[in-house]
């Protein structure tokens, strides 16, 4: 039976579209989101698992893969890790909940602020080649965009857009954003510039470079700043310098495209659940949002990805491969953001004393994180197909089998 999202009035909807923007492009550095309540959830099938490891290492991930199910909302998730002993993938519960499907290692799935790793490396690239200066003013590329209401590009850098200490308002908390999502279907897409506008409507969370605040403006006008220095859009020179010569073949940045690429399952939103029997008793069932217009996501999280390609970009980037050793100092120096993020990457401590780095993302749907060790030869890359944040506990469980073995 299909699965069906009940009806709703006109302040349904925008309160609808302003949760689903919230999930859009709300995720990034640990801790600056709300923990969801688990709640209860049914039992997942069992976990399916594609080594070449250890048995101790597929057996870990493969039960923590499994939690992260049985713990949470989401209906499906699943891991793949690359490292010395081959590839391991793990999948649980389910990627259709309507057919049963399993969620595949091949799977496509939007990957939300992942974005942001691609556009850092691209920026710190054309750096490189003295294309532009991480110093260089927003103004000396992008002329009168970022003005009014106290902003001034004039006095806001490269560097600290990378950096989130900008302090520019992020366009995904205005409802006039959210309001234009719930509008009819077929209407306009919101252009980087218009939303760049958006946030410039509203007054700066602080001075440039007083402090840190995570800002999905500042990937957006990074997004702007390839596209004026290249002549290319940035997906366009992101495909050109790192997706192609890594052979990334299944990540791809789709603008107003509403459709996932083949194969994929299905994405589910954690608001707004219909009623379904599936069992002897109701459970709820979430909404299906496979289908969206991720351009509002823009240069700050409109990827599509697989998770091994996410695994292979991050080994390839932190072994030095994609970056100079100059550039990749950079890109893990959080001095500017009080040890919480650098540019595109930011670190991840565990208990054991291993600190990991990578980046999230969560976009309606969709929930992603790639983390890695500094040398990029140990990489974890799991998702789930809700954006639901994963339990806590069972996330770190994740983080420290994989990682925190002896």
């Amino acid at each position: 039976m299909p699965i069906r999202a009940p009806g709703r009035t006109r302040r349904g909807r925008a309160r609808a579209a302003a949760l689903a923007l919230a999930a859009l492009l709300g995720a990034a550095v640990p801790g600056c989101g709300t923990q969801a309540d688990p709640g209860a959830a049914p039992t997942p099938p069992a976990a399916t698992v594609r080594h070449s490891g250890g048995r101790d290492a597929e057996a870990a991930l493969q039960g923590a893969v499994r939690r992260l199910v049985a713990g949470g909302r989401a209906p499906g998730a699943a891991a793949l890790a690359l490292d010395g002993g081959g590839t391991r993938f793990a999948s649980a519960g389910l990627a259709n909940v309507r057919t049963g499907r399993r969620i595949h290692e091949s799977d496509r799935f939007r990957a939300g602020s992942i974005t942001k790793t691609f556009v850092a490396t691209v920026v710190l690239q054309l750096a490189e080649k003295r294309r532009l200066g991480l110093n260089d003013t927003v103004e000396e590329h992008l002329p009168g965009l970022v003005r009014g209401q106290g902003n001034d590009g004039r006095k806001i850098t490269l560097r600290q857009l990378l950096t989130h200490t900008s302090g520019l308002f992020d366009f995904a908390g205005d409802q006039r954003v959210a309001r234009r999502l719930a509008g009819p279907p077929g209407a306009s897409p919101l252009t980087p510039r218009q939303l760049v506008r958006i946030a410039v409507g509203h007054r700066p969370q602080f001075a440039p470079g007083a402090r840190w605040h995570y800002s999905n403006t500042n990937y957006v006008l990074l997004g702007l700043v390839v596209e004026r220095v290249t002549g290319r859009p940035y997906a366009a020179e992101t495909e050109r310098r790192v997706l192609t010569p890594l052979a990334l073949r299944g990540t791809s940045f789709p603008g107003t495209r509403t459709t996932l690429p083949t194969p994929h399952g299905r994405a589910y939103a954690a608001q707004n659940g219909a009623r379904h029997r599936r069992t002897p008793r109701d459970r709820t069932i979430p909404r299906d949002v496979t289908d969206l217009d991720p351009s509002p996501a823009s240069a700050a999280g409109e990827a599509i990805s697989t998770l091994d390609d996410l695994a292979r970009f991050y080994a390839a980037l932190l072994r030095g491969e994609v970056l100079g050793p100059a550039a990749l100092r950079r890109m893990r120096d959080t001095t500017a953001s009080d040890g919480r993020y650098g540019m595109g990457l930011f670190p991840v401590r565990l208990s054991c004393g291993v600190t990991l780095w990578g980046h999230n993302g969560r976009i309606s749907g969709s929930y992603v994180q790639v983390v890695a060790t500094p040398d990029g030869r140990h990489v974890l890359a799991y998702r789930l197909n809700s954006d639901v944040l994963p339990p806590a506990a069972a996330e770190r469980d994740l983080l420290k089998a994989e990682f925190c073995r002896t």
